[in-house]
């Protein structure tokens, strides 16, 4: 099962090119939820970013990411380790927001995340001048599959998608609108097959739809460092498909 797929990079996160992650302000955070209960996240902040209710001279709206961790034994701010290690280092050079929630529950798929998720992103968006144009959902494993859900559900706020190494299930590739998307699957998955993410990027393609697959080959579900050159490569197509609108 995806959710007891232990995912581990080492630690510190590094980049590609071998440099520690500092380029942002990275911290931990809690979400206090409506029901009484809390998420903890962690949340990368560029120094250009400003409070919504700053004089717009003082600086131009930024992308907001919203980065799913992947399964398995987790601990506290689990999805932040994951930002650190894969999602910050990639798309770094985007100066955006980035947030990084635990599940609240064993997937991302149920009420009790899908609300939690929801409200973490609407709050953070609130609080900096977020460029609500420019709002990507992105995941590894289940939280690929956390992708495909947020993204088929709520065309209305997220403007574009990469799902990676994600199962497809039981969602309605019609709900994703005009949003962009970019698959990253590795044909030697031996967790979550690859043929699913081959026939949506087909289907989509057919129905017109921006959409592009890179497929990685000799790499296993478990090297989820591999995938950062690739979430890299990815992230460039998808701000060249937010500019050409």
């Amino acid at each position: 099962m995806l959710a007891a797929a232990v995912l581990s990079v080492s630690a510190p996160a590094l980049s590609a090119s071998g440099q520690s992650s500092s380029a942002a302000r990275i911290t931990n955070a809690v979400l206090s939820l409506p029901d009484g209960g809390e998420m903890t996240y962690g949340i990368s902040v560029p120094d250009n970013a400003r409070d919504a209710g700053k004089d717009s001279s003082s600086g131009d709206s930024i992308p907001l990411i919203l980065a799913l961790h992947p399964g398995g034994a987790r601990t506290a701010y689990y999805g932040s380790s994951f930002m650190r290690s894969i999602v910050e280092p990639a798309l770094r050079d985007w100066n955006a927001v980035i947030i990084a929630p635990d599940a609240p529950t064993r997937s991302w798929a149920t009420d009790v995340s899908e609300g939690a998720v929801l409200a973490l992103v609407e709050q953070v968006a609130t609080r900096y001048a977020v460029d609500r144009d420019r709002v990507l959902v992105t995941g590894f494993s289940l939280g690929g599959a956390g992708t495909w859900f947020f993204a088929t559900r709520h065309a209305d706020l997220f403007t574009g998608a990469i799902p990676m190494a994600g199962a497809i299930r039981e969602v309605a590739l019609d709900g994703l609108g005009s949003m962009p998307v970019y698959i990253v699957h590795s044909r030697d998955d031996e967790v979550v097959p690859y043929g699913p993410a081959a026939e949506a990027a087909a289907n989509l393609e057919a129905r017109g739809h921006p959409v592009k697959l890179i497929e990685l080959s000799g790499v296993g579900h478990y090297s989820m460092g591999a995938y950062v050159g690739a979430l890299r490569q990815a992230g460039d197509w998808m701000r060249e498909q937010w500019e050409g609108r």
